[in-house]
């Protein structure tokens, strides 16, 4: 794992390969975005260059956007949710319009934010209607006492607040109808032989169980904010809930150390709580955001088994992209440093 230390910390929007242990530089940006679009096995060799070009022209509409509303001086939670709408819209990642499906053949949608300056959070589960959760879930801590709902009753918050619905067919891609269909063949052939479902999800190859969207972002303010939105889990049974709408495991910000927002096997990113743990180690232990994100990632989730990644930024503008897969889709853009985005281990 040295090499995907060296790899994994990006920092102020620059990628730091010198040492897995160097910290990140103290950043002096006045407005930040990161954004991901989900991580696993991500290899060159297996992307056509078409496929590569849309999806990093994609993921720097995504961050422009977001970047956009910044520099004008806008909130960094309209920041997160102009971000992340683009690639809820766009068919290319596992979140809105490319939403996995369930193992019945349907799309179950989940997406949480927060915002840094009072902790305060909505997140949203289960909805099958709501072309861009995220927005969802930010009516939900703004409109609601409420932190998450779920299902129909999210639904039917929804349709109080005025928000169109889809049919859940909105959602269907042939990419992912072919991704149930290796999923539902390998499950129900594991399922046979070992007559354990849940030995038959844990064989799934990992791209099957991993797939969200997220961003961060840093206004002018000071302030800070994270979202993050996702179609689940391949193959998903049972109203399966991951990370991305808990609170504390999928998403976190508080302005006295970070935001971050995260992408993996969610079960293990709800029980190792691993966004509140990399703000907790900035705030309590002084850990810059890298070296937080580092401890987590590599040396707290991967020996348990836990495979996925981060974007991380604080209120000095130090961003870091942390994961222990082949890659993550990703880029960030700061008021003192440029647009970069990366897809690969080695970018």
């Amino acid at each position: 794992m040295a090499f995907k230390k060296l790899c994994n910390i990006l920092t102020v929007s620059l990628l730091v390969a010198s040492s897995p242990l160097l910290a990140d530089q103290t950043g002096d940006a006045k407005f930040a975005i990161a954004i991901h679009g989900g991580a696993g096995t991500i290899e060159k060799s297996r992307m056509t260059p078409e496929k590569e070009r849309a999806y990093r022209a994609k993921l720097e509409e995504a961050i422009n956007a977001g970047y956009a509303v910044l520099e004008k001086g806008g909130a960094s939670l309209d920041a997160v949710v102009t971000a992340i709408n683009i690639l809820e819209d766009s068919p290319l990642f596992n979140a809105g319009k490319g939403a996995v499906f369930t193992y019945d053949g349907t799309h179950e949608l989940d997406a949480s934010i927060m915002d840094g300056r009072n902790r305060q959070a909505g997140a949203v589960a289960g909805v099958k209607r709501i072309a861009n959760p995220i927005n969802l879930a930010r009516m939900v801590m703004e409109d609601s006492p409420f932190v998450m709902l779920s299902g129909a009753g999210a639904e039917s918050f929804a349709e109080s607040r005025g928000v169109p619905f889809v049919d859940n067919k909105h959602f269907d891609t042939e990419q992912r109808r072919e991704q149930l269909k290796k999923a539902r063949e390998k499950l129900d052939r594991e399922n046979q032989q070992e007559k354990d479902y849940r030995a038959a999800v844990e064989a799934l190859p990992v791209p099957f169980r991993m797939g969200t969207v997220g961003a961060v972002a840093l206004d002018k303010q000071g302030n800070l904010a994270a979202g993050t939105s996702t179609g689940g889990m391949t193959a998903k049974r049972f109203g399966r809930i991951g990370d991305s709408p808990v609170i504390g495991a999928g998403t976190f910000a508080d302005n006295r150390s970070c935001a971050v927002s995260a992408t993996g096997h969610g079960e293990y990113f709800i029980r190792y709580n691993v966004a509140a743990d990399i703000c907790a180690r900035v705030q309590y232990q002084g850990k810059s955001v890298g070296e937080a994100a580092s401890e987590v990632i590599d040396d707290v989730l991967l020996p348990v088994g836990g495979t996925g990644g981060v974007i991380v930024l604080d209120t000095k503008g130090n961003i870091a992209l942390t994961f222990n897969t082949k890659g993550m889709y990703r880029g960030s853009r700061t008021s003192s440093t440029p647009l970069s985005v990366a897809i690969f281990g080695d970018n």
